[in-house]
C-alpha cells in the first residue's frame, strides 16, 4: 500500500502542486507561445508567395520622345534706360524771371512755351536800336545826295579834289553806320526773343529750378543759372555692360557670317522689368563701345527701344536678354523631366524591355513653353520619362503609357505632358 502511493496523487496534493506555480511563469510562457504563432504565419505567407512568384507591379510612368526645334541660346544682363536726348534750359540773357508756363513734370512738345523774361528792358534796347538806325540811314541819304553834287562839281573844277573825297569818305562812313545799327537791330530783336524759352525737343520737362521773381544770369559762359531739364523719352535707350570673353564670342560669331550681338545695327533683343517674369519688350542693338574699361574689363553695349506707352523712364533698371548662339537644332524635353545626380543632371529613358536607364545629358536653356534644351546625351527617338520621374529606378522594369512630348500647363502651372 505504501508503494501504491509512489505513483499517483491524491486530488489535494495535485492542487497543492498547482498551486506552487506561480502566475508569472504562466504569462512568460503565454507570451512566448503568441510570438511562435506569429512567426509561423509570416513564415507561411512568404511561403506561398515564393510559391506564386508574385510582387508588386512595375510603376507607371509617362514617357515622350523629345521634340526637335531651332533655338536659340541667349545671355541675359542688368543695364540702365537713358535718354536718348537730354537738355538743360538755360536762359540766354539775364533778366528776372517773369512767368512760368508749365506744370513740373509734364510732357512738353518741341517749341512750347516754358520761361518768360522780363521784357521791357529788352524792348527799350530794340526801341533805340531802330532809332539809331533810322538816324543811321537818314544821314545816309544826306551825304549821298551831297556825294552825287560833288561829282559834277569837281568835274567843273569848282572844288578841289580833297573836297570831294571827304564828301566821299562820310557817304563810305554813312552806309557803314547803317550796316552798324542794322546789326545792332537784329542783336536787340534776338535778345527780345530770347526772352521767351521754349521747349527744344519733344519730352519730359523736369521741376523747376527757378521761381518767378528771381534774377536769372544768362549768356554763354558757365555761370549761368538752370532753369529746368528735359530729356526724351520716345524712342529710349537701354545701356549695359558685359564681359571680355562674351564680346570675343560676339565678334567671332559676327565674323563668321552670324550676327548677334555686334556692331551691326539691327540684331534684336528682349527686355523685362524689375516687376515683370517674362520678356515682352523687344528693341534691337544700335551701339557697341570702341574701348573696354580697363578697371572692370567689361565693355558698353546699347540698345533702342520703342517707348509710345511711356513706360520706360531714364535711370529705370530692366535685364536684356541677348542672343549668344547662332540658331542651331537641338532636342527639348519638359524641363520637369530633368534630374539631378550631384553636378551631373541627367534624364531617365526607357528602353524596349521597358526597363528605365539614366542618361547624363548636357543642358541648354528653358523656352517660354517650359522645354529645356538638351545638347548633348539623347537621341530623338528616346522615349523620356517626363512624368513619375521618382518612381522610376535605374534597371528597373517600368509601365509606360505613351503620352504626347509637348507639355501643357498643370493646375500649378507646371508643365505637364499633353494627352
Amino acid at each position: 500500500m505504501g508503494t501504491g502511493r509512489v505513483g499517483a496523487f491524491s486530488l489535494q496534493e495535485f492542487m497543492n502542486f498547482e498551486g506552487s506555480i506561480s502566475s508569472f511563469s504562466l504569462m512568460h510562457c503565454g507570451r512566448r507561445l503568441a510570438a511562435l504563432l506569429v512567426l509561423a504565419t509570416l513564415v507561411a505567407s512568404c511561403g506561398e508567395q515564393q510559391k506564386q512568384g508574385g510582387g508588386p507591379p512595375p510603376p507607371a510612368v509617362t514617357v515622350a520622345k523629345p521634340i526637335k526645334r531651332t533655338v536659340v541660346d541667349y545671355d541675359e544682363y542688368v543695364g540702365r534706360f537713358a535718354a536718348i536726348n537730354s537738355v538743360e534750359i538755360r536762359a540766354r540773357v539775364s533778366g528776372y524771371l517773369d512767368k512760368l508756363h508749365f506744370k513740373d513734370g509734364q510732357v512738353v512738345k518741341q517749341g512750347d512755351l516754358l520761361f518768360t523774361i522780363d521784357k521791357r528792358p529788352f524792348q527799350n534796347t530794340l526801341d533805340q536800336a531802330r532809332a539809331n538806325l533810322v538816324q543811321a540811314q537818314s544821314n545816309v541819304a544826306f551825304t549821298e545826295s551831297d556825294y552825287t553834287r560833288g561829282q559834277q562839281l569837281v568835274r567843273d573844277k569848282t572844288i578841289t579834289d580833297q573836297t570831294f573825297e571827304q564828301r566821299a569818305q562820310a557817304f563810305r562812313n554813312a552806309k557803314a553806320s547803317v550796316s552798324a545799327n542794322e546789326a545792332a537791330v537784329r542783336q536787340a530783336e534776338l535778345d527780345m526773343e530770347f526772352t521767351e524759352l521754349r521747349a527744344p525737343m519733344n519730352g519730359r520737362i523736369g521741376d523747376r529750378r527757378v521761381s518767378p521773381g528771381n534774377l536769372v544770369t544768362g549768356g554763354t559762359g558757365g555761370n549761368t543759372t538752370l532753369l529746368a531739364t528735359i530729356v526724351s523719352i520716345d524712342p529710349i535707350y537701354f545701356e549695359f555692360t558685359f564681359d571680355e570673353a562674351s564680346y570675343l564670342r560676339y565678334e567671332r560669331l559676327s565674323t563668321a557670317g552670324q550676327d548677334v550681338a555686334s556692331r551691326n545695327a539691327g540684331v534684336q533683343v528682349a527686355l523685362k522689368l524689375i516687376d515683370e517674369s517674362d520678356f515682352d519688350h523687344e528693341g534691337r542693338m544700335d551701339f557697341v563701345d570702341n574701348v573696354i574699361d580697363r578697371s572692370t574689363g567689361t565693355i558698353r553695349g546699347r540698345a533702342v527701344l520703342a517707348n509710345s506707352k511711356e513706360i520706360f523712364t531714364p535711370g529705370m533698371f530692366a535685364r536684356v536678354r541677348v542672343p549668344g548662339t547662332a540658331p542651331y537644332e537641338a532636342l527639348l524635353v519638359p524641363d520637369a523631366a530633368i534630374g539631378t545626380e550631384q553636378a551631373r543632371r541627367f534624364v531617365m529613358v526607357v528602353d524596349d524591355q521597358d526597363t528605365a536607364r539614366p542618361k547624363y545629358v548636357t543642358l541648354g536653356q528653358v523656352t517660354k513653353d517650359g522645354l529645356r534644351a538638351i545638347k548633348d546625351g539623347i537621341g530623338p527617338d528616346d522615349r523620356i520619362v517626363v512624368s513619375g520621374l521618382m518612381q522610376a529606378r535605374p534597371g528597373q522594369k517600368v509601365k509606360p503609357e505613351e503620352q504626347g512630348a509637348k507639355p501643357t500647363a498643370g493646375p500649378d502651372g507646371a508643365p505637364q505632358a499633353a494627352k
